[in-house]
């Protein structure tokens, strides 16, 4: 059989899918990377290489994909995030569970040779220790998108085990980059403080100031992503999901951080219904399985991904 060389990026237009394809088609071809989404995707994805419109509930849609582009490896991003599956639970379950349904059956089938799907902080809970959070510990998330981020762990597990699925996956932090637009997750006041601060303007925070929580900046998860599935199948012991961090602070540290070099930006704190579900959530990751078992080390500081945010969303406003 010749080598399957394409590469499927669904969920191409979300915070990571963006980045993510780019950084792909930088290494591995411009040609061989097929960005796809319900909706359309950035000028930079669509002028770059293939893009494809996909619903990837629909699965004779995606099956017809794959073959049409020769596709071995299957980085999957769609979902619902956080908040805004809080607030559309049944079609929230429905994507994030079906969706990984359908691309893990495509690898049990034989139609693809590795599937990237990312899990999530969220698979926490109020009883798991908030401080270092280990590898395996208490998992009672209590929203829409943690009880389907951990449903989703145990069958990647699942089909690793029982089928031989090559199926890889990270346990993101609240996720950092000027590239798109907040997403609808609960750490996305991480993202939104930013553009308010390039534009001049304040910024009223959904969170309480004291409220820490682990993070990571774009270009690190891009690097964590591409490295997990980059690795030798032995060395990725661990089939449900990576622990995964950068660092960790609290919107007065960002606020902080950023007002080192906006001085007259300010923030006030109005937090809404996403406190509950930041509460639930950890506070600080240890990630030392993945630094132990495939060489996972982050590049960027909270001062260091201020610093890139602002120039960038700067140049962006200018």
């Amino acid at each position: 059989m010749a080598q399957r060389t394409g590469i499927l990026v669904i969920g191409a237009s979300g915070q990571i899918g963006t980045e993510l394809v780019m950084a792909l088609r930088t290494r591995f071809g411009h040609q061989n990377v097929v960005a796809s989404d319900i909706k359309t995707a950035a000028d930079e994805v669509l002028q770059s290489g293939p893009f494809e419109q996909l619903d990837v509930l629909d699965r004779e849609r995606l099956l017809q994909i794959v073959k049409q582009y020769n596709v071995g490896q299957v980085y999957l991003l769609a979902a619902l995030l956080s908040a805004t599956a809080e607030q559309k639970v049944m079609p929230a379950w429905n994507l994030n569970m079906y969706g990984l349904f359908y691309v893990l059956e495509l690898a049990r089938e034989g139609h693809v040779d590795k599937v990237y799907w990312p899990s999530s902080i969220a698979v926490f809970g109020p009883t798991t220790p908030k401080l270092n959070t280990p590898q395996a510990t208490i998992m009672e998330p209590t929203t829409v998108y943690g009880i389907s981020k951990l449903a989703g762990e145990r069958w990647c597990e699942y089909y690793f085990n029982r089928y031989g699925v090559d199926v890889r996956s990270l346990r993101y932090p609240g996720l950092i980059g000027y590239k798109s637009d907040p997403g609808g997750g609960t750490t996305d006041y991480a993202v939104d403080i930013f553009h308010k601060a390039a534009h001049g303007q304040p910024y009223e925070c959904f969170l309480s100031e004291n409220t820490r929580l682990p993070m990571m900046y774009m270009p690190d998860a891009i690097k964590a992503t591409i490295g997990i599935m980059g690795v030798e199948a032995e060395k990725v012991k661990i089939r449900s999901s990576y622990n995964l961090s950068g660092f960790d602070f609290t919107p007065v540290e960002l606020a902080l951080s950023i007002q080192n070099h906006l001085p007259e930006f300010t923030v006030s704190y109005k937090p809404d219904f996403r406190q509950a579900i930041a509460d639930s959530w950890p506070s600080s990751i240890d990630d030392s399985r993945a630094r132990d078992d495939w060489g996972w080390k982050n590049d960027y500081s909270l001062e260091m991904m201020t610093a890139d945010m602002l120039q960038h969303l700067t140049e962006q406003v200018n």
